[in-house]
């Protein structure tokens, strides 16, 4: 069940709210849950009791870690680490690692291994780094654990951000989870709504538009490909993933605002970076932070000698492409991204402060040039591809739909408009606000109606729904 769907806008969510405004506040946390594992059961029920399962163990794992003392914390903590990173390995990269076994074994001169395909669990990236945060924050002693295994299941099976993210770390909703009293507003109500609405319209109303094109670009041959059409369809997948996962992401911390909590910012206009470093500061701000603090400052940090300093970054960035997706063009695309950071370091922050707003053109071109190596189905059809943005013949493009055309420019408007210090400002003042005046709730109620009405129209009438992050 996608949060773009006819099922989630008009049956599921209407029927959600109802239940858990008349419920009593102590029931609150009841509604919550339940209506997550029905979320996630709607997707993913064959997967359902080994999810539970794994957060049963992780749960008392970690009040007995809590209550040892010296040696024996350290192996509750990696005996809890161990099995959450076994379950991550085994559903999302046994077919990879079998894969490739079975290509060199063949390539010299072996048999082909056979296996069952190994099927991946919906949104498994995302609720293993959260009970790992869980795991490794008591463990800190940032937070205690949690004495209701109900509440900490509801941490992890939360519905707004179970499948896609935001990765919102323990320590962030700790108390949340317990007592949501100060953010149970009728502004806070309204602001998520209207989160909620903004987030959806990009989806569907952006990001599916410039998807069919950037599918159907991407799914040509390298042959029918000038360079013209490879560029076209780079930038319109660059648009599509930033609308399609910053959207989820306003959904989830809508929705989760709306019921009490307060999820991080997962996007911050991250295509008016002037660096591939600020890139990543406004990119995904969740999993950024994820790896910095559980991965970059354990392995050194800054701390490090200048070698082991970039070796500790490519390290990360690898990982991070390796987190997204089991396939070798993702590693290439995490090992690109912690290039241009190494080269940051070196040389590239100096040209980037000389050159000033204007840097953020190359920083953008890098960027969409990444993405090709995200997007391709593998490492062989990314080389081509970007051979044919690079190498290809100069033909006039074949015809696009005026849709697709002003979806683009709206697309380009919303990406770089905030490189204007007063957008960005507003944006703040809309998005964060903890009250709202009159005029701004008038203003976002209408624009949250016609958003919605369009939306949904759009919804009703397409068939083409993807969610990018969803195989994530």
């Amino acid at each position: 069940m996608v949060f773009s769907s006819t099922l989630f806008l008009f049956y599921f969510l209407p029927g959600f709210l109802l239940l858990y405004f008349l419920t009593p506040t102590r029931f609150k946390n009841i509604v919550a849950l339940v209506a997550s594992i029905g979320f996630y059961a709607w997707g993913g029920l064959n997967f359902l009791a080994l999810f539970i399962a794994s957060v049963i163990i992780n749960f008392f794992l970690i009040r007995l870690m809590d209550k040892a003392e010296g040696w024996q914390k350290r192996i509750y903590l990696i005996i809890s680490i161990c099995l959450n990173v076994a379950m991550l390995f085994y559903f999302k990269y046994a077919n990879f690692f079998l894969e490739n076994f079975s290509a060199v074994k063949t390539s010299l001169g072996g048999s082909a291994l056979t296996w069952e395909k190994v099927v991946l669990p919906i949104g498994i990236s995302f609720f293993t780094f959260e009970k790992l945060t869980y795991t490794i924050d008591v463990y800190r002693g940032v937070n205690k654990p949690l004495r209701s295994f109900w509440d900490f299941l509801l941490y992890i099976m939360l519905f707004p951000k179970m499948i896609a993210g935001p990765i919102v770390r323990f320590h962030e909703i700790a108390g949340q989870l317990t007592d949501r009293a100060a953010f149970d507003t009728i502004d806070h109500k309204l602001a998520g709504l209207f989160r909620f609405v903004v987030g959806l319209s990009k989806k569907v109303l952006i990001a599916n538009v410039l998807g069919q094109e950037a599918d159907r670009i991407f799914g040509l041959p390298t042959t029918e490909l000038s360079a013209p059409l490879a560029w076209l369809g780079a930038v319109a997948y660059t648009f599509q993933i930033y609308f399609d996962f910053s959207g989820y992401s306003d959904m989830a911390i809508g929705l989760a605002r709306i019921i009490g909590f307060q999820f991080p910012e997962n996007f911050n206009n991250p295509y008016i970076s002037r660096s591939i470093t600020e890139f990543w500061q406004r990119w995904h701000i969740t999993l950024g932070r994820w790896m910095r603090d559980y991965l970059y400052i354990p392995l050194g940090g800054n701390r490090v000698s200048t070698g082991r300093l970039y070796a500790n970054l490519w390290t990360v960035f690898i990982l991070s492409g390796f987190w997204h997706g089991a396939a070798w063009n993702f590693i290439a695309w995490g090992a690109f991204h912690g290039l241009f950071l190494i080269l940051d370091r070196l040389f590239l922050l100096r040209v980037s402060k000389r050159l000033g707003i204007l840097s953020i053109l190359p920083t953008f071109i890098i960027t969409v040039v990444g993405w090709v190596l995200f997007r391709a189905e593998s490492l062989t059809a990314a080389s081509a591809y970007i051979k044919q943005m690079v190498g290809g013949s100069w033909v006039a493009l074949p015809y696009f739909t005026t849709e697709f055309w002003a979806t683009l420019a709206l697309a380009t408007t919303f990406s770089f408009m905030a490189a204007l210090p007063r957008v960005e400002r507003w944006e703040v003042g809309t998005f964060a606000a903890e009250s709202l005046p009159l005029p701004r709730v008038i203003a976002m109620s209408l624009v949250t109606a016609v958003l919605l009405v369009l939306s949904s129209g759009y919804i009703i009438g397409s068939s083409f729904n993807p969610f990018i992050y969803f195989r994530f």
